[in-house]
């Protein structure tokens, strides 16, 4: 047995059917498309989790940002609070 229960004669006969109704120009045309399209998939992928990092850094620092506020705002009010 070979792939997925296909021997490999007959996988061998279901290659060259598909390159007699299809031809080489066109097979060349399907893979070249299906190519183009996995590194356009990997490429999305790989800035939606460039972007979700982003996104993060950003909200680390809007933390830290609002954590700094709040010291700078406690030092005024003791400042305030000294004659």
């Amino acid at each position: 047995m070979g792939i997925g229960g296909i021997s490999p004669v007959q996988l061998i006969i279901i290659l060259v059917i598909v390159l007699l109704i299809f031809g080489t120009k066109k097979l060349r045309n399907l893979g070249g498309d299906l190519g183009g399209a996995i590194k356009g998939f990997k490429k999305a992928v790989k800035e939606e989790g460039a972007a979700e990092k982003i996104e993060e850094e950003s909200e680390a620092a809007s933390e830290e940002i609002n954590e700094q506020e709040a010291v700078v705002a406690e030092k005024a009010e003791i400042d305030k609070e000294k004659p």
